[in-house]
């Protein structure tokens, strides 16, 4: 009987020092004693990939692409070293690879590279030894063989990209927390871990400001059809199951992005600064458009590189927040989360409604009571008439 492959990603915070370390083995070991091929992605020790960053902008404020690429991923060769140390000292053969060994080959975009291949047969060849593989995330070779990095939570999407190239059973996360909550538990009081998501929910919910999973690699889990499970490196739990095409949940969870810019102009310059914004490489989160204004929202830190190129179309700048309903009916919602924010004198200032989410533009200041009214009108009463009454 083929034996059953995972693959197991731990983050920074997972293998950030020895004592953390001796934990991930005891995990990865857990796998192998119940059977299963193991293939461990490792991301740098918590902080060593700043600080190599740090080390970079010293000698330059905007250091040779290539030569960056070759310094970031020397976090990932510590780790896997490490791991790989940790587990032969208990007893398991173990072989560490670095991306260009485990032939992850990306395109030749130095500092966000994108994953075209991996060939698997040296990793394969390493388990069908009865080897733990332990390969360094976030990197790979391009074709003239010069170190790629994948770009930021590049970690995650290299354990989902060899879980599919290996047709694992699972791809899981390890991190610092025990799961996908409905919200963020730090902001949202009531916030609740679900059991199971869909990845169609996942993905608008990564992709508004959820940092549990990064969004390439929710996107290529769900377009290959591999089932991630995020788990706590020092909690035990069975944590949360991501799989499946369809949303059952009216609304899932709320996604919070505090850090936001919604950048005002004339309607007839909204499509120059957006060409400009993807020249920049300036993320927007939403446009809005009117007869009077149009609105650009943006992250903060990204509103100075704007202003450089653009200060004389831009009408006015203003710190905004923005906060998500993700749902099966979470855009049927919008009168009912008016409502729901009037009653608490909550003012929102712009809403914008896709198939499976609604967006919720408010001042920072807020943000957390909003998190809080909406969660609990939406999510932890998923009866309430809020809710029964766009059914009636």
């Amino acid at each position: 009987m083929v034996k059953p492959l995972i693959v197991q990603k731990f983050g920074g915070t997972s293998v950030g020092s020895i004592e953390s370390i001796q934990k991930v083995a005891k995990h990865i070991i857990q796998a192998k004693e119940a059977g299963c091929h193991v293939v461990v992605v490792v991301s740098a020790m918590a902080g060593e990939t700043n600080r190599l960053q740090s080390l970079a902008d010293d000698i330059d404020a905007v250091p040779n692409a290539r030569e960056l690429d070759v310094l970031l991923s020397a976090g990932e060769q510590v780790s896997m070293a490490l791991v790989a140390m940790m587990l032969n000292k208990l007893g398991y053969s173990a072989s560490s690879l670095t991306g260009g060994q485990a032939n992850i080959v990306t395109n030749d975009q130095y500092n966000n590279a994108s994953i075209l291949d991996i060939r698997v047969e040296r990793i394969v060849n390493l388990l069908s030894h009865n080897h733990i593989v332990i390969v360094a995330g976030f990197q790979g070779v391009n074709k003239l063989g010069d170190i790629t990095t994948l770009g930021r939570g590049g970690s995650d999407t290299s354990a989902v990209a060899l879980a599919g190239a290996l047709n694992a059973q699972e791809c899981q996360i390890y991190t610092d927390v025990d799961g996908v909550y409905t919200s963020d538990p730090r902001i949202v009081h009531r916030a609740q871990k679900l059991a199971v998501v869909d990845f169609p929910s996942m993905k608008v919910m990564a992709q508004k400001g959820a940092k549990v999973l990064h969004l390439p690699s929710v996107c290529y889990a769900h377009e290959h059809k591999i089932p991630l499970r995020v788990l706590s490196t020092f909690q035990p739990g069975s944590g949360t199951l991501i799989k499946g095409d369809k949303s059952y949940q009216n609304v899932t969870g709320l996604a919070i992005q505090k850090t936001l810019t919604l950048v005002t102009l004339a309607p007839e310059f909204c499509d120059s600064v957006l060409k400009q914004c993807q020249l920049l490489g300036v993320e927007v989160w939403n446009v809005i458009r009117e007869a009077e204004w149009a609105g650009v929202v943006i992250k903060q830190e990204s509103c100075a590189k704007l202003m450089l190129v653009f200060s004389e179309k831009i009408r006015n700048t203003k710190a905004v927040s923005l906060l998500t309903m993700v749902g099966l009916q979470a855009s049927h919602f919008v009168d009912a989360a008016f409502d729901c924010l009037s009653n608490v004198n909550i003012e929102i200032c712009y809403t914008f409604t896709t198939v499976q989410a609604l967006m919720l533009l408010l001042a920072p200041c807020d943000i957390e009571k909003a998190a809080n009214v909406l969660h609990d009108a939406f999510v932890v009463f998923s009866d309430s008439k809020a809710q029964q009454s766009i059914f009636d």
